[in-house]
């Protein structure tokens, strides 16, 4: 179903494309702009990884400089049957993180340093579950792609504006609509873009919360971050996702002020519906017995021979 998704996306991307590119220059802009859309696409797909934590200005860490994060996040992906992913930290003070790749084996987390010092330990590991919940279920390869093309969109608006305001003047017969029409794509092209991003389904959201729940083993670490996270996207602007609102719908927050048109093209389930769903997810614990103990975190294992070798260790010890 995700493949079918993200073709589903492509299309529609490559489509926007199109029209924009015969709004701006006829046939022949169509047809350049159809191709320049293929190619994008093929790009994105083996770098839109790459490029997008390069936005971020993101750094990786390993058992070296991050010995406790990157722990935790290999507990978490042996947890949930992953490979382990690169896992990187970026220098923003907005509570957040993000999860990028074209496949489980291609994959990456990141954390904000805003995020690692507000949360505790028990939620960084209810954030980074819900993140790898996103590599397994592909939602990375969607998402990394819409970001980058829903961008070159953005740039394409641009140029139409450029052209429309500067240009516009020229009786030029590869402009169907003149100045007025190059305007009109620059306002509605970004939109629209917005719009597919919509289509990619906020539901993906709600699965990775139930998902990374339980990959972590307690719905009630991640419904505390999301209402820690909830308070601090409101309060600490993301000066880079503000300039590049495209990669908005990567985060598990909204990193959006949400002022204006932000909210209402959300691209996030509203947190309190999803702090609900995840402590609808906790039971009361009965009688248990050794032989039936309860999921307590990553470390804890399905099995008795698991159990034994792993010995409940917790991920940060």
């Amino acid at each position: 179903m995700n493949y079918i998704r993200t073709g589903l996306l492509l299309a529609g991307l490559t489509a926007l494309f199109g029209v924009v590119g015969m709004m701006i220059g006829g046939q022949q802009g169509m047809i350049i702009a159809l191709l320049f859309a293929g190619a994008m696409n093929v790009f994105a797909y083996w770098n839109s990884d790459a490029m997008l934590l390069r936005m971020r200005s993101a750094r990786q860490v390993d058992d070296r400089t991050a010995p406790e994060l990157v722990s935790m996040v290999r507990e978490l992906s042996q947890n949930a049957g992953l490979p382990m992913p690169k896992v990187y930290v970026v220098e923003n003070p907005q509570p957040n993180a993000f999860a990028t790749g074209r496949n489980p084996e291609n994959a990456a987390v990141a954390a904000t340093t805003g995020l690692l010092k507000l949360l505790d330990r028990n939620e960084i590991a209810g954030v980074m579950a819900h993140e790898l919940a996103h590599v397994k279920n592909r939602d990375t390869l969607t998402m990394t792609i819409t970001a980058t093309i829903a961008g070159a969109i953005s740039a394409l608006a641009n140029f139409a504006m450029f052209a429309g305001i500067f240009g516009g003047h020229r009786n030029d017969n590869n402009n169907p609509l003149g100045g007025f029409g190059m305007i009109l794509v620059a306002i509605l092209a970004p939109l629209g873009a917005m719009l597919v991003q919509m289509a990619i389904s906020r539901t993906r959201e709600y699965q990775a919360d139930k998902m990374g729940a339980e990959i972590c083993g307690h719905p009630l670490w991640l419904a505390s971050a999301l209402n820690k996270l909830d308070k601090g996207v409101h309060t600490i602007p993301n000066q880079d996702a503000e300039r590049n609102p495209a990669t908005a719908h990567m985060y598990i927050a909204n990193p959006l002020s949400g002022k204006g048109m932000d909210s209402l093209f959300s691209t996030h389930p509203d947190m309190a519906n999803r702090i609900a769903r995840l402590k609808a997810m906790t039971v009361p614990v009965t009688d248990q017995t050794a032989d039936q103990p309860a999921h307590s975190g990553p470390w804890q294992t399905q099995s008795r021979n698991q159990n034994a070798r792993r010995q409940r260790r917790r991920p940060w010890n």
